[in-house]
């Protein structure tokens, strides 16, 4: 799939904007032609230039142009959004596969939607009115994180043996202390390794540099004297597989499930990501501010850091038991006279 190639001038133009201009990496790019294709191959059934017999996943949108981008209201977009939470299979592939997709998928699909349409108002000056501006999107549930404890958190790295010790040390250690994401820890070079200062390349392509403390130095030491041994097929990466090649998310995801076994902790219910929850819920808990923590992690907007603040809190413990209701007890009832 090359949307340089497949997609419509219109949509081409806009994820070329993204891509060059605002620096999205390419598989958000890709991910936004998705959406798009996807939303105008139903567009073209609703108004009546596609028939409504055919294959919504087969219908071309090569013709899509300036007039149907125009045509579309929001009353149009809300009906994509029925289809997609009634009626759009969700895993294709899967034999069992079932139907509508959740509020995060659709939330994706409208912010894809809204920015294409902002775009053309504000950038390509080719609509006079954003027709999208109050384009609202589903509720989301909110759910707090799922992280290890300190306590669970010691017991994973202490578990960690051979085969590849310093190697899944090193990352455990990186991922508990730092909380990087997978995308960013798998894309680490030898290069940015600098000291006591680690370089990370973030969403969007943006650069952020994170403070290593002595465990992290010390684990990354380790993992240096192994790898300087190994003929690297990929001389920069800095985490390598056992065939020396760059270790892949894939991999991590595997070695991480593999480690939290043999730990002893429940793999079902624990990822790299949630190492990442882990080490943002440890900081707040011992004293790290909320807007160092959005720094630390890479979070572009702070509201998407403070879903760690309601994890645990010891203040709202503390608050809870401060109330002086919270020490007064039903009374037990009097037997009643014969």
């Amino acid at each position: 799939m090359d949307y340089r190639t497949e997609a419509p001038a219109i949509i081409r133009d806009f994820l070329v904007y993204h891509e060059t201009i605002q620096g999205h990496s390419r598989k958000t790019v890709d991910e936004y032609y998705l959406d798009l294709r996807n939303f105008f191959r139903f567009m073209k059934i609703e108004k009546g230039k596609a028939s409504r017999s055919a294959e919504l996943d087969e219908i071309p949108i090569d013709d899509v142009d300036l007039d149907l981008v125009r045509s579309v209201t929001l009353t149009d977009v809300y009906s994509y959004m029925n289809y997609l939470s009634r009626d759009r299979v969700r895993h294709a592939n899967s034999p069992s596969a079932g139907y509508g997709l959740a509020p995060a998928a659709r939330a994706r699909k409208i912010a894809a939607i809204r920015s294409f349409y902002k775009y053309l108002t504000n950038k390509a000056k080719l609509i006079a009115e954003n027709p999208m501006q109050d384009l609202d999107s589903p509720r989301l549930k909110k759910t707090l994180p799922r992280y290890l404890d300190l306590h669970e958190s010691i017991q994973l790295l202490e578990s960690v043996d051979a085969p590849n010790k310093e190697r899944d040390y090193c990352i455990l250690t990186l991922f508990l202390n730092c909380g990087l994401r997978i995308s960013e820890l798998v894309g680490l070079n030898l290069t940015d390794v600098r000291g006591e200062q680690l370089r990370v390349l973030g969403k969007g392509n943006k650069e952020r540099m994170i403070y290593l403390n002595d465990a992290c130095q010390g684990a990354i030491e380790d993992w240096l004297a192994v790898r300087s041994h190994l003929a690297a097929a990929d001389k920069n990466a800095l985490f390598l597989t056992r065939k020396h090649t760059r270790m892949t998310t894939d991999a991590v995801h595997y070695m991480v499930k593999q480690r939290l076994k043999k730990a002893g902790l429940d793999s079902s219910q624990y990822s790299s990501h949630k190492l990442r929850h882990t080490a943002a819920t440890l900081m707040l808990q011992n004293g790290v501010d909320v807007r160092t923590l959005q720094e630390l992690l890479g979070h572009e907007h702070l509201n998407t850091t403070q879903i760690y603040t309601h994890v645990d809190r010891d203040d709202l413990r503390l608050a809870a038991r401060a109330n002086p209701l919270g020490t007064v007890k039903k009374r037990s009832a009097k037997p009643e006279k014969p």
